[in-house]
């Protein structure tokens, strides 16, 4: 365990400073301030002897989460980094993107804050990386399989990398110019510079996983035709369909999906030229929901230079307290400040968007919105509460419905939930035999923790596909969820 006596010693929790706002603003760096390592190893040092480990169950990986901690506050940083590595592939990922279920499920949560697990993990992964700890695993020997992973989001490379390092051949299949998913062109760099990636990709490419960007399956590649070329197939596509809003002047220019705009200004920033490009430069901005890419489009319209950023959620402003509905261990919805959030902006709640306003040019210049009310369980806009918001652009954040579905469906025969997710079985092979789906396309729209936990659980089942048994480990099954999470 780590200091005996830490989480009597030190009882708050200590995470790195950010930049100034006005300096971050200015540039697409990452916002934190580099870490004290002091300070990192008393926080370790806060990890309790805990007879049960909440926080494996509250991540999905299942990660050792008591373990790295005793070896950072022992300094034992290579060591931490076997451990870390031993359950997640890609920390460098998690240690910033993931909103941290496990830090909800730590023990010491219940009477003090909470362990900076995640503050933790991303340090012992870039220490690894700074130092060259991390290094290429090819196998052993190759087995004369092969395997195709479409989509290269965090499901496909954990799926890819613990197939490659089982001795299968794996090709990457990736319809974007660039590998990365979501990673690449939907988390802007203030969230995680694209370095990182590139670094976890040159290691996957070292040891055997073979990128094939700028390939769409189902036009550039049948799905059919992509089985009989592969022993088995993954399909890590992602849940890509975003949630419309129908509402009178929806067609109207400058209303957009987030994604669109996101993706984008992700291609400028790695320095390609953009025509015609979605910018939020001198402009009013209304970002329509309150989540996670919500906040990517505050934070990517701040650095765009707008005029004003409004923040819309059709729902009631979480409690600032872990409510008492939600107690220890459970994952509790509590109002959170993110680091767009701190930039500027006006954040409203119970707001319902009604109708999308045009100028004479057809473009939009406002959103008439009213309050939400509650009505046999239904959120609706409450009559007489009408009010008008200027509005230049409109980033639509609501969130995704599922995977695009129509090539799987004509040229593979998938099967859909009525979710409009990928069916599975329990070993995630579809309908389809050799065929496995991994991630948000089988899941829905989740974290991504569960997005590589469900990639090398598929991996996994692939192994065992092919060769009768594996010894990949398969950290959870399709229906699993965390502690007070519940399935997406």
């Amino acid at each position: 365990m780590a200091d005996p006596k830490g989480f009597l010693k030190v009882t708050e929790r200590e995470l790195p400073s950010r930049r100034p706002v006005p300096v971050r603003i200015m540039d697409w760096k990452e916002v934190y301030e580099p870490g004290d390592g002091a300070v990192l190893r008393r926080q370790a040092g806060r990890c309790m002897d805990c007879g049960v480990p909440f926080c494996h169950k509250g991540c999905p990986l299942g990660n050792l989460i008591p373990e790295w901690n005793d070896l950072t506050w022992r300094g034992e940083g290579r060591a931490a980094s076997e451990r870390l590595h031993a359950t997640n592939n890609f920390p460098e990922f998690t240690g910033r993107l993931c909103p941290a279920p496990c830090e909800s499920a730590c023990v010491l949560g219940i009477n003090q804050p909470a362990v900076t697990i995640k503050q933790v993990e991303v340090s012992i992964a870039d220490e690894a990386f700074a130092n060259g700890w991390i290094e290429p695993e090819p196998p052993g020997r190759l087995t004369g399989k092969t395997v195709a992973v479409v989509g290269s989001g965090p499901a496909g490379l954990a799926a890819a990398q613990q197939l490659t390092r089982a001795g299968h051949t794996v090709a990457v299949f990736e319809r974007d110019d660039r590998i990365g998913g979501l990673l690449r062109y939907g988390i802007p760099d203030f969230k995680m510079e694209k370095k990182h990636l590139e670094s976890r990709l040159r290691q996957m490419q070292d040891e055997g996983t073979r990128f094939r960007a700028g390939v769409e399956i189902g036009r550039d590649i049948s799905w059919s035709d992509l089985r009989a070329r592969y022993d088995a197939v993954v399909i890590a596509t992602g849940s890509t369909v975003p949630r419309e809003l129908p509402i009178p002047g929806r067609d109207l220019a400058g209303v957009h999906f987030a994604m669109e705009y996101l993706v984008e200004s992700n291609k400028a920033v790695a320095g390609d030229a953009v025509p015609h490009q979605i910018t939020a430069e001198g402009k009013h901005v209304v970002v329509i929901g309150g989540g996670d890419t919500g906040a990517d489009c505050i934070g990517t319209a701040h650095r765009h230079g707008a005029l004003s950023v409004t923040n819309l959620a059709i729902g009631r402003r979480p409690p600032g307290e872990r409510p008492e509905h939600q107690p220890w261990p459970m994952d509790p919805l509590v109002f959170e400040m993110q680091s767009a959030h701190e930039e500027g902006g006006e954040r409203t709640y119970l707001a319902s968007t009604v109708e999308f306003l045009a100028n004479d040019a057809g473009e939009v210049r406002a959103l008439r919105v009213a309050e939400t009310e509650f009505v046999d369980g239904r959120r609706v806009p409450k009559s007489g509460t009408e009010r008008e918001i200027p509005a230049d652009l409109v980033l639509i954040a609501m969130g995704f419905t599922g995977p695009e579905r129509a090539f799987l469906e004509e040229q593979l025969g998938a099967r859909f939930t009525e979710r409009g997710n990928v069916r599975r079985e329990d070993d995630y092979q579809t309908t389809a035999p050799g065929v496995f789906v991994a991630g948000d396309a089988g899941r829905g729209q989740s974290l991504i923790v569960w997005a590589i936990a469900e990639g090398r659980a598929a991996a996994a089942s692939v192994d065992r596909f092919l060769m009768g048994e594996t010894e990949l480990p398969a950290p959870v099954r399709p229906t699993d969820v965390a502690i007070g999470m519940q399935p997406a």
